[in-house]
């Protein structure tokens, strides 16, 4: 097994509230009224009061070549990975000591908003004391999935080499995906709830020198589930463009909750033999609004079982793979008591699910 050690984050300097978005979409698209009353209220209904991006509110109103977005996306990618990784080795809420550069053993990279090769994680390599001989995992396409399967596979491996370190760095500059020509509902959609940021998570396994170092309950983790629809990539994803990422966000996903999910939550459940009231949180990438709903009547719980979800949703957005380790820092400020239990998840392009279950244990 493993332990959740630490959480950094890296958080863009540019912060625009909602209603502002709002305002930037309602100059930017010629729309009639029938259709700004049918489009626009989607920016109120979403949960989100601010984002944070990487470019400022201006950088909108232009267009982009997909070259000048990508340029974007390794420079600001690198700088917001660098800090949520210093963070995450040094920050005294979660460690007695900071962890060195030098003793992770793997690093495992998620992205899916640019590209890049070598993939990112090697230039944040060059820039901070990392052995020579750390293994890479670049996990590349798994959309808002992707910092909870990138934990899977982490925590796989950690089984395998639990006296070793492991790094998780999620990174998505959303922003940069932006078509100011799609004027289609999914565009405002996305473009209502999608953010940038960075995020760093230490795994430390349960045998591994380091753990004398660690503070306070961590998240244990047990078991992962993985589960894809078959024959559903219309559902979420990318469309690309000349011009960049063009977002398919289909307005079916909260339905999708309520049975494919639905589904795979009730078999997890018990398998590992719980029942939804045997379980403290609920860590879940806030997809949005009516996703999380959704989620409270599918498991059934109320919403104080998905509480930093929504917290992060509101003063984030959805910053794809990154959001869920957000969601994971907040919930371990608390605090919470050992014993208590969480199921970590995560929704994403497939369409895929993705379940760990996970006890609060003092190291």
């Amino acid at each position: 097994m493993t332990y959740i050690s630490s959480v950094g984050i890296g958080v863009p300097s540019y912060r625009i509230p909602q209603q502002d978005v709002k305002h930037i979409v309602k100059q930017l698209f010629s729309y009639s009224e029938k259709q700004i009353e049918r489009l626009l209220p989607v920016f109120d209904h979403a949960a989100v009061e601010e984002r944070q991006f990487v470019v400022d509110s201006s950088w909108f109103f232009d267009d982009h070549s997909f070259e000048e977005r990508n340029h974007i996306y390794q420079t600001e990618s690198i700088k917001h990975c660098l800090d949520a990784i210093d963070t995450c080795l040094t920050d005294s809420d979660f460690l007695h000591q900071p962890i060195p550069y030098e003793a992770v053993d793997m690093i495992v990279f998620v992205s899916s908003t640019g590209i890049a090769t070598p993939s990112l994680d090697v230039s944040c390599i060059n820039q901070r004391p990392f052995k020579e001989n750390v293994q890479r995992m670049p996990l590349w396409g798994l959309g808002c999935a992707g910092g909870a399967i990138g934990l899977s596979n982490a925590m796989n491996w950690s089984k395998a080499h639990p006296d070793k370190v492991v790094l998780i760095i999620c990174c998505e500059l959303c922003s940069l995906t932006f078509q100011k020509q799609d004027s289609k509902k999914s565009n405002m959609v996305g473009t209502a709830l999608f953010g940038d940021g960075a995020s760093a998570l230490l795994l430390v396994g349960e045998t591994s020198s380091y753990c004398n170092q660690l503070k306070g309950t961590k998240l244990h983790l047990h078991e992962q589930s993985s589960l894809l629809k078959k024959h559903s990539e219309d559902i979420m994803g990318w469309n690309v463009r000349d011009t960049g990422f063009e977002v398919i966000f289909k307005k079916s996903i909260p339905a999708l909750v309520h049975s494919f999910w639905k589904r795979h939550i009730a078999e997890f459940l018990q398998a590992i033999q719980y029942t939804s009231e045997d379980i403290h949180s609920f860590i879940a990438h806030p997809g949005g609004r009516k996703v999380m709903e959704a989620m409270e009547e599918v498991i059934p719980c109320t919403s104080e079982k998905l509480y930093y979800s929504y917290e992060v949703l509101r003063k984030h957005g959805n910053m794809s793979s990154v959001t869920v380790f957000y969601v994971i820092r907040e919930w371990m400020k608390q605090g919470i008591e050992e014993g208590e239990r969480s199921i970590i998840s995560a929704l994403g392009p497939g369409f895929s699910s993705e379940l760990l279950f996970a006890e609060w244990k003092n190291v």
